[in-house]
């Protein structure tokens, strides 16, 4: 069939192809390419996700990719619903397939991943990530982060909940009064409290005051209330972590599969002080800070006015009247001019933005990041209506979402939303994978690697085993069986591997110490039997 660019002169076929002309087709049925998959996906490599550092075809965001004749339609699966490159995703994507000449008209939706997670906490499996935010210390603004972090994640479209771990002294029942405070019930389970779609779960809620227990009780309490809250399907859920690294904090660390934290600071070397064991806390189970909010890092002050317009107006009268440039009365109309020209000078340089006053000096992000490689740093003023917002039950992203200090807090969970989805990423193609063959009876670390079940088990570091203050071996080795085998292997956390012994005995390994014992106790596959 002939087409119009057939007819249109070469001088004019790069404005032609700009409108597009399409080939004529018959009414019956448009002809497409045998391989047109392939040619639709080859266009779509040119689209690389800018966190993973891939294409998006490669990654397997493409899916369910069909051709009604001429028209293309597909579903680009993000990892999460707030990715803050999606806009430009499916602008990337609609252009890129248009391209092709058989190519009408294309239908892109933009979805993402089902949300889950590899726990044995009920209620809370369809969790996509969690996110810590601590400090380590009282005081500093850690719960006004959480909540205004969820709200800055729920408006990038992502479903978020918020849990208070603070049970000595929650803070969420005074910083968020949810649209009703009915308990609902899910089955046996409590469905979590509500404000605005982001749910919500305190001691504060069911319980007025703090709680006056021992730590072991505490402990337990949490660990009731993340097993009987139905979260449902969450893309971040939100841990308002209690300050200090004392059982509390390591016991949620190590239950919870924690994908990131944000640690929250001030600028006193104290706090910083209690940051650095804060970080190492959360490097020891394999937990990656991957942001740090300097709260009170500085108070915005009005600089005075650089001039007088009234003054600097008559100035400009004088000098053009003295010279005789303008006369009739355009004197004045001269003058606001030049006025308005020295304003937006003045605007443009920034002197007229208010002046940063760092009360309690320099801070310490700058250590922060290079001490620890945490690459995301945001300071938040002192500011007193932040402190009111909390105060009143409403968050400041809710009242105040188009303010300088709300996109200060958007920033940071787009910062968040980039670095979880790096590091599921690098977990899923990072984290041992370790089974138990019952035909060789070794344990087999990604797929190739043996390792002797009787070795594993002599390693076992817990305080039945090794004596915790002097590091004096408890368990004597020939005491355990060639033929020991785990009778069930379960994740714990990121950061270890809890196995179930045949004779009795649950171990705990850390998945440096499997790698390490693998490397010194290695056993070759032609010296199984």
């Amino acid at each position: 069939l002939w087409t119009v660019s057939a007819f249109i002169p070469p001088n004019l076929k790069s404005s032609a192809r700009m409108l597009r002309f399409q080939p004529l087709r018959s009414n019956s049925q448009t002809d497409i390419p045998t391989e047109w998959q392939g040619e639709v996906l080859s266009q779509l490599k040119s689209v690389i996700d800018p966190d993973l550092g891939q294409d998006i075809v490669t990654l397997g965001f493409i899916k369910n990719l069909v051709a009604d004749g001429s028209t293309v339609s597909f579903d680009v699966e993000l990892t999460t619903p707030a990715c803050p490159v999606k806009d430009q995703f499916a602008a990337d994507c609609d252009r890129l397939v248009r391209d092709l000449e058989w190519v009408d008209d294309v239908k892109i939706t933009m979805t993402a991943q089902p949300t889950s997670m590899d726990t044995d906490t009920t209620g809370m499996s369809q969790i996509n990530a969690i996110i810590a935010v601590s400090s380590c210390k009282g005081g500093v603004g850690k719960s006004t982060t959480s909540v205004n972090l969820a709200y800055a994640l729920q408006s990038l479209g992502a479903t978020v909940g918020i849990f208070d771990a603070d049970v000595y002294g929650p803070s969420l029942p005074t910083m968020i009064k949810p649209d009703d405070d009915i308990v609902r019930f899910v089955g046996r389970q409590i469905a979590p409290l509500q404000r605005n779609g982001v749910r919500l779960m305190s001691f504060g809620y069911v319980n007025e005051g703090s709680a006056v227990m021992r730590g072991p009780m505490v402990t337990q309490l949490l660990d009731q209330f993340l097993s009987v809250t139905n979260w449902g399907s969450l893309d971040y859920l939100i841990i308002d972590m209690p300050p200090g690294t004392g059982d509390i904090q390591l016991t949620l660390t190590q239950r919870l599969n924690i994908t990131a934290a944000v640690i929250v600071t001030t600028p006193q070397e104290l706090s910083f002080v209690d940051v650095e064991r804060g970080v190492e806390m959360f490097d020891s189970v394999n937990v990656p800070c991957v942001a740090v909010v300097e709260n009170m890092a500085y108070y915005e002050v009005e600089r005075a006015p650089l001039f007088d317009k009234h003054d600097l107006k008559s100035a400009f009268l004088d000098k053009l009247e003295s010279n005789g440039v303008a006369s009739n009365g355009q004197a004045d109309e001269l003058a606001e001019a030049l006025l308005k020209i020295v304003e937006q000078k003045s605007n443009s340089s920034g002197q007229s933005k208010p002046e940063q006053i760092r009360i309690f000096g320099s801070g310490h992000t700058q250590r922060l990041s290079e001490q620890w490689g945490i690459e995301h740093t945001f300071s938040m003023p002192l500011m007193d209506q932040i402190a009111a917002d909390g105060d009143s039950g409403t968050p400041f992203m809710l009242s105040n979402p188009d303010s300088s200090q709300a996109k200060i807090y958007v920033d940071l969970a787009k910062s968040v939303v980039s670095e979880v989805a790096k590091v599921k990423f690098q977990k899923e193609n990072e984290r041992p994978s370790i089974v138990f063959s019952e035909e060789s009876h070794k344990m087999v670390v990604n797929g190739d690697d043996l390792l002797s079940p009787a070795d594993l088990r002599r390693a076992c570091r817990c305080a039945a085993c090794v004596e915790e203050l002097t590091g004096r071996q408890l368990l004597i080795a020939s005491s355990i069986s060639e033929k020991i085998k785990p009778m069930k292997l379960s994740p714990y956390g990121n950061y270890a591997l809890s196995v179930d012994w045949s004779d009795g005995h649950r171990s705990l390994y850390p998945y440096r110490q499997i790698m390490g014992l693998l490397e010194s106790k290695k056993v070759p596959i032609s010296s199984s039997s």
